[in-house]
């Protein structure tokens, strides 16, 4: 399989950049690695990269982006950060990977079993990851459902305030970038939020934070987010 190029990015739209993950996920997941010369993708992009998503993923060992999307060399860019929260650098990165890079999708990805969304429900504070840990904090009181033993120790909890913490931050980057928000109007780029099962490999898009413009969703648009 080839390294992405500049024909086959600008081909590439929102809705086709979902399903190459979604395809590579499924071939993760059924251990079936599509056939690449790494070397020889390492030479095809030693002038220029041409990246079809931007995936924004937690920094825990398990979920390598192009490892449980099945990607090579020069396929995505992959932004890690410990419980994938958005902060102004990383809006800069994802701005530089879409308007300037050409990336077509954003992706969210949370996983199962994370350990600073444990933290942020403990309400760990150490050092400098007290502030990143503030950051997960809104998830952990938009959590409803649990009413007992609001701590790590419950699993439930901790996966439910993982999908919040998704969500959310699916949405700050909408709110907080005009340069992706005009993007996702002009349906140049999607957004979505996904979760990452770090036992079966599986990753789960979610359809209710799933922002893409084009034939299956013409009649979408950024303000429909604000209410």
């Amino acid at each position: 399989m080839k390294a992405h190029n500049k024909e086959t990015q600008a081909q590439m739209t929102p809705r086709k950049a979902l399903q190459f993950l979604q395809e590579g996920n499924d071939r993760f997941i059924n251990n079936l690695k599509a056939n690449r010369n790494l070397l020889e993708q390492a030479n095809e992009t030693r002038d220029g990269q041409w990246p079809f998503a931007t995936i924004l993923s937690c920094i825990d060992s398990r979920t390598s982006a192009e490892l449980i999307f099945d990607q090579g060399l020069g396929d995505v860019f992959s932004v890690r950060i410990a419980g994938n929260i958005v902060n102004t650098d990383i809006l800069g990165s994802m701005e530089f990977a879409c308007k300037v890079a050409g990336s077509k999708l954003i992706v969210v990805l949370g996983h199962s079993k994370c350990g600073a969304v444990k933290g942020a429900c403990d309400h760990v504070e150490m050092g400098n990851l007290t502030e990143l840990l503030s950051k997960i904090q809104p998830a952990v009181y938009q959590e409803k459902e649990t009413t007992d033993n609001r701590t790590s120790k419950n699993s439930e909890f901790v996966e439910n305030v993982a999908e919040i913490n998704v969500k959310r931050s699916v949405k700050n980057i909408i709110e907080r970038s005009f340069v992706l928000e005009q993007m996702l109007e002009d349906g140049q780029i999607g957004i979505v939020g996904a979760m990452h099962d770090i036992e079966s490999g599986k990753v789960i898009f979610y359809d209710d934070v799933m922002y893409i413009k084009d034939n299956s969703n013409p009649e979408f648009t950024v303000s429909d987010l604000r209410h």
